[in-house]
């Protein structure tokens, strides 16, 4: 089936109670065992499995094309349940450009399990080569990867992660499964911030691990959400569910915005420079082309000459644009992302991030001409 329908249809039908269109929520924190002991119904206890859960997972693991998919309350959680398969003595490489959350947890917390952190510019295969000359358990990256949309080579950073033994995961929250496949380029996870795209209404929070095979790193996962206890709601996966249908569209409406809004940032002289993977002279353009299909994703950075104080001040002359973290939902962000990431930050202080949204291109336009001029 194709995307569209995939995103209609998957891991959902009418309820065969009632005959409901849309799916019941089931509250329940626990359900009947058989007279002999057994469960039956296939469930027992929330924290391990819900039927609002178990139908999100089928639709998120169908539309990645993976074997199964393990979901969390939140996409810090979910990466660190992959982090959480480096057993004592592992070692996991991940891209220095990365969510600011996720180098926080491979800095504080995942050391402390005994497991080694190097961070490497994922784009330079020679310097992940490098690094990855020692045994290494995962290599981690995001592509296109936050905040500076840097663009790594999948298939490329796979075959020679593979080939020293390695796992990879990516996380793919930026592009969406709608943009990009990772497994089908040989990852072997892939995690989205269910809270961003998936979500794509800002009304809620979650995360999720697709795995492409059906092997013992699944199974650890599955074990690992269940003991550690880190799960979504009925009601969120309820949402979620909700929200997959327009996916599709939302998602490429978004990357439509954003590549006109790129566009017209690149040739004001008032912007130093941009960051979008859909401008031609973007390092990672022609990676992008080949990786992903159907637009580059809704999610941009542009730096404002001056640094801190002028970026703050662009940012506060918006109007339309809402001065707010995340991304994914149907209204436009921006956001000064060095303010929020605290001492290790590696972000140009004059960097604007901004996430699309579902407005009239022309109007986001003229409300960042009219910024950048007060």
């Amino acid at each position: 089936m194709k995307f569209e329908t995939l995103a209609i249809h998957a891991g959902r039908g009418p309820d065969a109670a009632t005959g409901a269109v849309r799916e019941p929520l089931h509250l329940s924190t626990t359900f009947e065992r058989g007279a002999d002991g057994a469960y039956p119904r296939g469930y027992e206890y929330s924290r391990s499995g819900n039927p609002n859960r178990t139908s999100l997972e089928q639709a998120i693991a169908a539309l990645e094309h993976g074997k199964d998919a393990i979901a969390f309350a939140s996409g810090s959680a979910a990466a660190l349940a992959v982090f959480a398969l480096a057993t004592p003595g592992g070692r996991i490489v991940c891209a220095s450009d990365c969510y600011h959350g996720t180098a926080r947890q491979l800095r504080n917390i995942v050391p402390r399990w005994g497991v080694g952190v190097e961070f490497v510019d994922v784009t330079d295969l020679t310097e992940v080569a490098q690094a990855m000359s020692a045994k290494t358990s995962l290599l981690w990256f995001e592509t296109p990867s936050n905040p500076l949309l840097r663009v790594a080579d999948i298939s490329a950073l796979v075959d020679l992660a593979h080939d020293r033994g390695a796992l990879v995961g990516v996380d793919n929250t930026f592009a969406s499964p709608v943009l990009q496949q990772p497994l089908a380029l040989g990852a072997d996870f892939v995690m989205h911030s269910t809270t961003k795209y998936l979500g794509g209404h800002s009304d809620v929070l979650g995360g999720i691990v697709v795995t492409r095979d059906a092997g013992a790193e699944r199974a650890a996962l599955r074990e690992y959400q269940a003991t550690a206890g880190s799960v979504p709601s009925p009601f969120d996966c309820w949402l979620l569910l909700r929200s997959l249908p327009t996916l599709p569209l939302r998602v490429r409406a978004q990357a439509a915005n954003a590549l006109a809004v790129a566009r017209f940032l690149h040739a004001d002289r008032r912007v130093e420079k941009v960051h979008y993977a859909g401008l031609p002279d973007h390092p990672g353009h022609e990676i992008a082309l080949r990786q992903m299909t159907g637009g580059f994703g809704g999610v941009l950075s542009a730096e404002v000459p001056g640094g801190r104080e002028p970026a703050l001040a662009v940012a506060a002359k918006t109007q339309l644009f809402t001065r707010a973290t995340s991304l994914g939902g149907t209204e436009s962000l921006i956001e000064h992302r060095q303010s929020v990431e605290g001492p290790h930050s590696r972000t140009p202080p004059g960097l604007l991030r901004m996430s699309i949204g579902l407005e009239h291109v022309d109007d986001l336009i003229a409300d960042l001409d009219q910024a950048l001029s007060a």
